[in-house]
């Protein structure tokens, strides 16, 4: 079926995605680069990518976007963020049990208010799409209005989003508890609701083994087995003190991981987040289970929670998936760029190399590997959503100096020119955020050099 002109876009710049894993194959066999190029989209997937002069006499009746001297890029895939705590973002002074219990867990509770909820929930989303976030994972709060404004928010800027209703039953203020069978039917009411409307995706998400109770993990691990497309989304080993409380909680268990083994929660569409503390033998679970690590370098070193060891979770002999999150509020920022420097100084402090290749892979391509999303998301392949960011080099009077001429001629040349921009960039670099194919986000202030 032919499709028409009027059906048809069309992008000129230079265009950078991934067509492998650099972290197991040559980097330059890893790479797609374009300098000069023309991608052409029917409706919201993905039609053509190739060089501009070849590609053009193909479609000389598409009208042609132009972005000179820019860089497109899938948009960046952020795996782990807390859309509430983005009003105490930056708080002071405290690590991980702590800090959730002065400032977490009193703005938690203001999200039982739905219009607040969605008032944030906004915010939160606008804040992703000016960072150059198209997708995201995503945690919410233990009242349901808050999983629900912010589906519909999401769904409202068409954003690939996953999320679900935050499960706690234990250790933690009246306020923010419910009991495992009501949550559990909670979650049963918002699946059927909410699961695979448009792009949006649901998540079993207990917060953590400390705030729940055998019984509630029960229920949580027969709800996957009940809908197995669904995700699981939770915390591991994040701190020193969470892991040593929750080996007291769940003395039977070896180790933290096994605390949801037990339960059918570890699986190829788990998401882990931060597992700075485990050890060789749950990386190696992991891996066999082909579950996935959110990678939270700022909020990490924020909190003083340690340095993950990205080199064992990418090692050959046991990979593990591994996509960067925010983790915004513990994280911060919600840029990505500013999460890759910090990963990059994570991974130079144990003596390990992130190279800009790696770090971006992990930001797009690998992330939605992690999400068991590369079918659709993440690299610019044919028949893909077109999900993509127009990237500035230039974008504040520093990185133009250290950016003078913008365009790289050669994979050395741009891999430079990129690690400069993930060291000095943040969301001043994102000169354009596109969904599925539609203006989401442009920059209106740019500098000029």
């Amino acid at each position: 079926m032919a499709i028409s002109v009027n059906n048809l876009k069309a992008f000129r710049s230079s265009f950078l995605d991934f067509v492998g894993d650099p972290f197991y194959a040559v980097e330059s066999e890893s790479v797609r680069y374009i300098a000069d190029g023309l991608m052409v989209i029917a409706g919201d997937q993905i039609k053509a990518l190739g060089p501009y002069e070849q590609l053009r006499a193909h479609y000389p009746e598409v009208a042609v976007t132009t972005y000179p001297g820019k860089l497109i890029m899938p948009g960046f895939i952020d795996i782990h963020v807390h859309y509430p705590q983005t009003e105490m973002i930056a708080a002071y002074g405290k690590q991980l049990l702590e800090w959730l219990s002065q400032y977490v867990f009193p703005i938690e509770g203001k999200f039982q208010d739905a219009a607040y909820a969605r008032r944030v929930a906004s915010f939160f989303l606008d804040q992703l799409l000016c960072n150059g976030t198209t997708t995201a994972v995503v945690l919410t709060t233990i009242f349901p209005q808050s999983v629900d404004v912010l589906f519909e928010e999401a769904r409202r800027r068409n954003m690939r989003l996953i999320a679900g209703m935050m499960m706690m039953n234990r250790n933690a203020p009246d306020f923010l508890l419910a009991d495992a069978p009501t949550a559990d039917q909670q979650n049963r009411e918002l699946i059927q609701k909410w699961s695979h409307i448009g792009r949006l995706s649901y998540a079993i998400t207990p917060r953590f083994a400390i705030t729940s109770t055998a019984e509630a993990l029960q229920l949580a691990g027969k709800l996957k087995a009940e809908f197995p497309d669904v995700y699981v989304h939770t915390h591991l080993s994040e701190n020193v003190k969470e892991v040593e409380f929750t080996a007291e909680l769940f003395p039977t268990s070896p180790d933290y991981l096994n605390v949801y083994e037990k339960f059918g929660l570890v699986g190829d569409k788990s998401i882990f987040a931060h597992g700075v503390q485990l050890t060789d033998a749950e990386f190696e679970r992991l891996s066999k289970a082909g579950a996935a690590i959110a990678f939270c370098p700022t909020s990490n070193l924020f909190l003083g929670s340690g340095l993950f060891n990205l080199e064992k979770a990418k090692s050959a002999a046991h990979p593990v998936n591994v996509g960067l999150a925010t983790d915004v509020g513990a994280g911060t920022s919600f840029s990505m760029l500013q999460t890759i420097s910090d990963a990059y100084k994570v991974a130079q402090l144990q003596g390990q190399s992130l190279s800009p290749f790696k770090a971006l892979f992990l930001a797009t391509l690998g992330g939605a590997r992690a999400l068991s999303l590369d079918d659709k998301i993440g690299a610019f392949d044919v028949g893909k959503e077109a999900d993509f960011i127009v990237l500035d080099m230039q974008a504040t009077p520093l990185m133009a100096f250290r950016n003078p001429i913008p365009t790289a001629n050669s994979l050395d040349e741009l891999a430079e020119k990129i690690f400069a921009m993930m060291i000095l960039g943040d969301d001043r670099a994102i000169q354009a955020t596109y969904i599925a194919a539609e203006l989401a986000y442009e920059r209106k202030e740019t500098y000029r050099y």
